[in-house]
């Protein structure tokens, strides 16, 4: 069921206009695409709140503007920079025959039976929360999920790894977006630095150690020789 969002035609334009649009509770906004360009006005709460949602993000949403229902996709949005307060919204005409393009948020599994985590102490790192993909409005995942459940330590999960629904394909960007990297399993860097440090204190203790046996076999003759004068006297009187 697709997610809606009521909104209003806005006849006042402007800065002034909108700043005053907004002290009313109302955010401006725009539609466009096939059909023209409107400019709508949305309530501040509803909005806010739906934005909250990760799938407003990367759905199809049915905008109820002046009582007409229109099929739309999230393009844009601008919040204050202090205030929790939207400033501006952008939205975008979906056709259902043509193919759209729009990030979807990736769902990652298994983490924790991860070979490289249960059995190498490493953790996971995600270089990618979401994916830009190409699609019919029809075939749009709300999610793609991530395995990570062969993940061993120091290898990686790329875009061509990822098992995609059918009719979805990853956006190009470049010649490597398949081996673009998702998540990977490290090491993490404190327990390197432990290590390093450990080894360190090892290898000084085993130098301090080498050095102090020349030392000590150095002495021996010393106290050999200091003990034989001693005990020829002794030989002399038993005679």
């Amino acid at each position: 069921m697709a997610i809606e969002i009521n909104a209003t035609t806005r006849k006042a334009q402007g800065t002034g206009a909108s700043r005053r649009l907004r002290n009313t509770g109302r955010v401006p906004g725009v539609v466009y695409g096939s059909g023209g360009v409107n400019m709508i006005e949305l309530d501040h709460n509803e909005l806010y709140y739906k934005l909250r949602a990760e799938a407003f993000h990367a759905s199809i949403l049915s905008l109820n503007l002046d009582g007409r229902k229109e099929s739309v996709q999230l393009r844009d949005f601008v919040m204050h920079p202090f205030r929790q307060q939207v400033q501006h919204i952008d939205f975008q005409r979906v056709d259902p025959k043509k193919k759209m393009h729009i990030k979807v948020p990736l769902h990652f599994l298994n983490a924790d039976i991860a070979p490289g985590v249960k059995d190498g102490g490493g953790k996971v790192s995600h270089v990618m929360n979401d994916l830009d993909i190409v699609c019919l409005p029809a075939d749009l995942p709300a999610f793609i999920e991530v395995d990570l459940a062969h993940l061993a330590l120091g290898h990686s999960v790329h875009v061509s790894d990822l098992k995609l629904p059918k009719g979805v394909q990853a956006a190009a960007h470049g010649t490597h977006t398949a081996e673009a990297v998702v998540a990977t399993v490290q090491v993490p860097r404190g327990a390197l630095e432990a290590e390093a440090e450990e080894a360190a204190a090892a290898e000084a203790a085993a130098a301090a150690s080498a050095a102090a046996a020349p030392a000590a076999g150095a002495a021996a003759p010393g106290v050999a020789a200091a003990a034989a004068p001693a005990a020829a006297p002794a030989a002399k009187k038993t005679k």
